[in-house]
C-alpha cells in the first residue's frame, strides 16, 4: 500500500474516485444535489497534500540527510559534513569521525565537486537503523585534479549505514564505497 505520508498522490487518486462517485450520485439523485458536495473531492485532495506537508517520515528525513551531505561535499563545508556524522563513526579505513573528517579535508582542500546528482537509492529501514545504497553521478569542477587527471564526472555507488539518534535524528554511522564507474573499489583505493 502506498504511504499517504510520503506522497499525496494516493489521496489525490482517491479524490478522483470520490468525484466520480459524486457525479454518479448527483446524476441518479438530482433532488439531493447540494453545492457543498463539490467540496468533498477537494477536501480529500487537500488532506493528501496536507498530510504530506505536515508529517515527515523516516524516508523523507533520510533523503534530507543525503541532500545535506551532498550539498556539504559540493561546498567543501566540513562543519556541515561533521554535523551529519555520528560520534561513534567507523569504517574499513577510518577509525572514527575525526579520521574521516581529516581524510575529507585532505581530498576537498577546496571545492572540487560541481554537482552531485542522485540517480537512485535503495533503503532498508529497521528503525533505529537503516542501510542506504546510494547511486550518484558526481561532476567535478574543470580546474579540479580529478577532472584534469581522470575525467569530468564519475558514477559512484555507496552504502551508508545510518543510526537514529533521539536528539539529532538520523546520522551516518558508517560509509562504504562500493563502486566507481561500475568498477568495485573500497576506501583504500581512494
Amino acid at each position: 500500500m502506498l504511504n499517504v505520508f510520503e506522497q499525496p498522490w494516493t489521496l489525490v487518486g482517491a479524490a478522483v474516485l470520490v468525484l466520480f462517485g459524486l457525479l454518479t450520485f448527483r446524476s441518479f439523485m438530482p433532488e439531493k444535489r447540494r453545492p457543498w458536495q463539490w467540496l468533498l473531492p477537494l477536501a480529500v485532495a487537500a488532506l493528501g497534500f496536507g498530510l504530506d506537508a505536515l508529517v515527515q517520515t523516516d524516508i523523507e528525513r533520510i533523503d534530507a540527510l543525503i541532500k545535506t551531505g551532498a550539498d556539504a561535499v559540493r561546498r567543501a563545508d566540513f562543519t556541515a559534513i561533521a554535523s551529519i556524522i555520528a560520534e561513534d563513526y567507523s569504517d574499513s579505513v577510518n577509525a572514527g569521525k575525526a579520521d574521516l573528517i581529516r581524510r575529507v579535508r585532505g581530498r576537498l582542500a577546496r571545492p572540487i565537486v560541481e554537482k552531485i546528482r542522485r540517480t537512485g537509492r535503495l533503503v532498508e529501514l529497521s528503525s533505529p537503523a537503516a542501510k542506504v545504497t546510494l547511486f550518484a553521478k558526481v561532476t567535478f569542477t574543470d580546474d579540479s585534479f580529478v577532472a584534469r587527471d581522470y575525467k569530468k564526472w564519475i558514477l559512484v555507488k555507496l552504502r551508508l549505514y545510518l543510526r537514529k539518534d533521539p536528539a539529532r535524528g538520523w546520522l551516518i554511522n558508517r560509509v562504504e564505497i562500493l563502486e566507481i564507474d561500475k568498477q568495485p573499489v573500497n576506501w583504500r583505493a581512494i
